[in-house]
């Protein structure tokens, strides 16, 4: 059992995503079972939450102890986690924070699966933020994709513009008002008959930027409900995409010199 009070107007379903992974994974067994109680009512659907609801959540032993990531690496300033893919941003953040005092400096959407660093401080926070914001960090991500490239390895250049209404985002060629740059570099690494297994390295990091950019050139990430293929989809049996957040390595300097040339490895794969 897991009890947790709303801190602000939200759903049941995204207020158990950004506290409790273990209760997102089976939430919809948990509904259908009335294992969840809010404000001591039984519920057995998604409902409106307001700020200061009890939500008590009747997981068993094993469900609770259902692991959100795989520790990669961790002292004194950092903490790298192989996120696993359903696990929100949000939820492994207030999951960690149990332990003690973690900050996050980047997010992976909901569905992309592997690496990910929190700080462990105030400092190592603000050399990392810093980092990200300077494009200090390299990101390597690994997808599978609909095999439509014209190219083997492009470097795509284009123009990037956020949709809160909709919660998606449009790529266009051309910079338009409320647009942000965008640069994507892809390597086919091996085809799989309509699948290619794409390497992809990050030069700027924007919402969706992987999935809509790909999706943008006809070949977008497997299993992408948002951005991608339906029928291809379908066709594989996919409802998450399939996007590995890879490699993570860093030019830091001050306190967190010593991570400089490091590289970090996910453990997952296609």
């Amino acid at each position: 059992m897991k009890k947790f009070t709303v801190k602000e107007n939200s759903t049941l379903k995204t207020f158990t995503d950004s506290v409790y992974p273990q209760g997102s994974f089976c939430l919809a067994a948990l509904l259908r079972a009335k294992d969840v109680k809010v404000n001591g009512v039984r519920v057995s659907k998604d409902m409106p939450l307001n700020t200061g609801d009890e939500v008590i959540y009747y997981t068993t032993p094993r469900q609770e102890t259902m692991p959100s990531h795989n520790l990669v690496y961790e002292d004194q300033n950092v903490y790298v986690a192989d996120k696993f893919s359903g696990v929100s941003f949000e939820g492994l953040l207030s999951e960690l924070c149990e332990k003690g005092d973690f900050y996050g400096v980047h997010r992976l959407d909901r569905n992309t699966q592997g690496l990910i660093i929190f700080a462990k401080n105030k400092a190592a926070e603000e050399e990392l933020l810093s980092a990200f914001a300077e494009r200090r960090v390299i990101k390597t991500y690994l997808a599978l994709c609909k095999n439509n490239f014209k190219k083997e390895r492009e470097t795509l250049v284009n123009y990037l513009l956020k949709d809160e209404k909709s919660a998606k985002v449009k790529i266009f060629n051309a910079e338009k008002r409320g647009t942000v740059k965008i640069i994507t570099e892809y390597t086919v690494v091996e085809t799989r008959n309509d699948v290619a297994l794409v390497r992809i390295t990050l030069h700027t990091g924007k919402t969706h930027q992987i999935r809509a950019h790909t999706a943008f050139i006809g070949c977008p990430v497997l299993g992408d409900e948002k951005y991608g293929d339906r029928e291809l989809n379908k066709k594989y049996g996919v409802k998450r995409q399939c996007l590995i957040s890879k490699q993570l390595g860093f030019c830091l300097d001050k306190n967190l010199k010593y991570l400089s040339g490091r590289l970090f490895l996910s453990t997952f794969d296609f």
